[in-house]
């Protein structure tokens, strides 16, 4: 198609070919995440809904970076740009190492307040509090806004109705210099939580629970879309705490309503942040008002509650699960997993001693967290073998803390203060875990290691129960909680629902086929290679002992990609490669495509995973599922991903040992080569596998949209920003 290929041009056509081609303007129903992606898609076709599954270029209305800000301006600065497309955008929150006083740290954080200072965007120094927090606190993450941050909890601003999500460094560095940045819309998942809590019960307790008794994938790299009357007995703190460890779960995001009780949460910040101005309600009326805050005002607040966005009836979801809160009790996550949730009551019976406590993060830090746990202690100390480290999620949580005597009575009762910050959740500073220890927090995550020594335990819990373990030295619940008030310490009721196949969402597609445009082939094709295996990491892909060689050329990632898992592996694509001949239509990429489990590209967010793969000549990869991390890096470097269950499941029955992924291809073989082949059609949302018997199958893919195409045009997502600057200078 003759589609010219600058940014801006190719677009333009775009508009054109979708009012050329007559699309009907049908309403297709869509959730509240789907509404509020469409708002921030750039240059999305007229007429098309933003489904899930679509890719779309969004511009969010803020990018958030950290302590990690510094490596971002050196990708910044490595693909050529040297102005910031808009610098109200970014938000600079140094959280991460703030202990850390070495004149190398200080000057690092020195030099991400320069950097700020010169190009106008907006810094939060270490001690202000944890970025997250902050970006709630100053409106920077908003109902019904889409916010991303180069952070992996950034779903916690889902809990004040904000679709929060991360990007990886190369993305925060795209949106530096050009504003935008590709998303792929994730499959929608309906949590539906019934009921109300029990006394003693919190939002962490809900997570913690999901996050246990849900600990099959259901929700990974999903959207969730939080639902039923048990919404409205939440508070916007217990929100906060589920939305934020919705990422431990496995979700991209975690959306809240916005309903009468956010938008109360929202009156009395207006009126907290106007105390800011000092100003006097009896003044003469000559005197000018006070200036307001830029995000947190009236006009905002009242635009917000006429326009309040809410999911169709009919919107469509991958999966319902449905969670009465009345009959959960409080539950602690561990050890050293999320995904193994206990009754407390069971718990507490064994009495496990502890040697460390944790009221800190940005998940169960701010002022509820910390007069929870204050109710709990006061009058106690904490136990002689217990040290319990607290820090409040920003230093307007602990001004508040302290008003309230909250925190002096942590403090006189033995608790050991620390700045505001991320601190011992992510190992950092002092308190750690040491060998053999047992801890219990009310962070995120419990990850082996995360913490401390990986020859500690570490288990999740409320604020309270933090507490109380705290006073008592094992893991216990405090004194006010009534065993009589609760229900059964049995597993609280749940139920999952998978729905039928969406067929609002096919005719949708169909109406609106993606144009191709100039330079992007419209079919991948070439021999097919199956690695049965689910969860193929990073490691397997390329390993760790490669990732920090500089200096290494594509060449010779192309030589060892793989070798963690199938040292043959790029000899055999290699092999394939030096017979293969190419095609003479430039709409065709010749190549070897990789087919292979669920959850492809697990692990670390190393990019030569993807790099390397695609310099050995493999231009597009076919899995069940993709690690998100991973499809990101591939996207932006300019390998495609397109997921298949049905052709993963076909091949697993047909050539994996037993018919399962795991135990490698019935010859003993960890990657399969049986003579397919495929043309793969990505515009078009279609696979052909011709079978070695001569029959062929075809099988329905999810269409690769213009802006991954324009991407791959590029080279990738560095070559796409170049691009953009030199159209920008032009």
């Amino acid at each position: 198609m003759g589609i010219r290929t600058t940014w801006r041009q190719g677009f333009k056509a775009l508009r054109g070919y979708a009012t050329a081609a007559g699309l009907p303007r049908v309403r297709v129903p869509q959730t509240v995440i789907e509404k509020v992606v469409q708002r921030y898609a750039v240059d999305w076709p007229a007429g098309k809904s933003v489904r899930a599954g679509d890719y779309v270029m969004i511009r969010p209305e803020h990018v958030m970076t950290h302590d990690n800000t510094g490596p971002v301006i050196s990708k910044f600065k490595s693909i050529g740009a040297t102005r910031i497309h808009n610098p109200k955008q970014l938000v600079f929150t140094l959280d991460h190492d703030v202990q850390n006083k070495s004149a190398k740290n200080l000057a690092k954080y020195a030099n991400i307040e320069a950097f700020a200072r010169q190009h106008g965007v907006d810094f939060y120094p270490a001690g202000r509090g944890i970025g997250h927090q902050v970006l709630v606190e100053e409106g920077y993450a908003f109902p019904h806004t889409l916010t991303v941050a180069s952070d992996s909890h950034s779903n916690m601003y889902g809990g004040i109705g904000c679709v929060g999500t991360p990007i990886v460094r190369t993305d925060a560095a795209a949106l530096w210099a050009t504003g935008k940045t590709w998303w792929q819309v994730p499959r929608m998942i309906n949590v539906e939580l019934k009921g109300k809590l029990p006394p003693g019960a919190t939002g962490k307790d809900v997570i913690v629970a999901l996050c246990g008794y849900f600990n099959k994938d259901e929700v990974l790299n999903g959207a969730i879309e939080f639902t039923g009357d048990g919404v409205s007995a939440l508070s916007v703190d217990d929100r906060l705490t589920i939305a934020n460890m919705t990422t431990e779960w496995g979700a991209l995001a975690g959306v809240f309503p916005v309903d009468d009780v956010t938008l109360d949460w929202y009156e009395r910040a207006l009126k907290r942040l106007e105390l800011r101005t000092f100003s006097s309600p009896g003044l003469s009326s000559s005197i000018p008002p006070p200036p307001e805050h830029p995000r947190i005002n009236r006009a905002r607040l009242d635009a917000l509650r006429a326009t309040n966005l809410r999911s169709d009836p009919d919107a469509w979801y991958a999966s319902h699960l449905v969670l009465d809160l009345s009959t959960l009790v409080p539950h602690v996550s561990g050890p050293n997993s999320v995904k193994v949730s206990t009754p407390l009551p069971v718990l507490e019976s064994k009495k496990i001693p502890i040697q460390k406590a944790y009221l800190l993060s940005c998940t169960n830090a701010r002022a509820s967290d910390i007069a929870a746990a204050a109710a709990v202690i006061k009058g106690h100390k904490v136990a002689p073998d217990v040290e319990f480290y607290i820090a409040a999620a920003s230093s307007e949580v602990q001004l508040d803390a302290e008003k309230r005597g909250d925190w002096e009575t942590l403090i006189l009762a033995g608790a050991k203060p620390l700045p505001s910050g991320c601190g011992p959740c992510i190992g950092l500073g002092v308190g750690l875990l040491e060998d053999g220890q047992v801890g219990i927090s009310a962070t995120n995550r419990n990850y082996k290691g995360r913490m401390g020594s990986p020859n500690a335990q570490a288990y999740l819990a409320s604020p309270a129960v933090v507490a109380a373990s705290a006073i008592k030295g094992y893991i216990a619940s405090p004194d006010s909680l009534d065993p009589a008030a609760l229900p059964s310490a049995g597993a609280p009721t749940f139920s999952l629902v998978t729905p039928a196949q969406d067929k609002t969402a096919s005719s949708d597609s169909a109406a609106a086929d993606e144009p191709v445009l100039e330079g992007f082939p419209t079919t991948f094709a070439g021999p097919l290679l199956f690695a049965p295996q689910d969860n193929l990491n990073t490691d397997a892909l390329y390993p760790g002992k490669y990732t920090y060689q500089d200096d290494i050329t594509l060449e010779r990632q192309a030589e060892v990609v793989m070798e963690n898992y199938d040292p043959s592996f790029a000899g055999l694509v290699a092999s394939i490669r030096k017979e293969q001949q190419q095609s003479p239509s430039p709409s065709v990429k010749q190549g070897v495509i990789l087919v292979s489990g669920y959850n492809f590209g697990t692990g670390s967010s190393r990019e030569q995973a993807a790099t390397a793969l695609k310099s050995a000549g493999v231009p597009l990869v076919i899995a069940g599922s993709f690690g998100d991390i991973f499809k990101r890096n591939a996207i932006n470097n300019g390998l495609v991903c397109i997921e298949s269950p049905e052709l993963v499941a076909d091949l697993t029955a047909e050539y994996a040992k037993d018919g399962k992924r795991g135990a490698g291809g019935k010859d003993g073989e960890l990657t399969v080569n049986k003579g397919h082949s495929v043309d793969v059609k990505v515009v078009e949302g279609r696979v052909e596998v011709r079978w070695p018997s001569g029959e062929t199958r075809t099988y329905r893919v999810g269409r690769v949209g213009a802006s991954v195409q324009e991407l791959w045009i590029c080279g990738g997502l560095e070559g796409y920003v170049l691009k953009s600057i030199k159209a920008q200078s032009a």
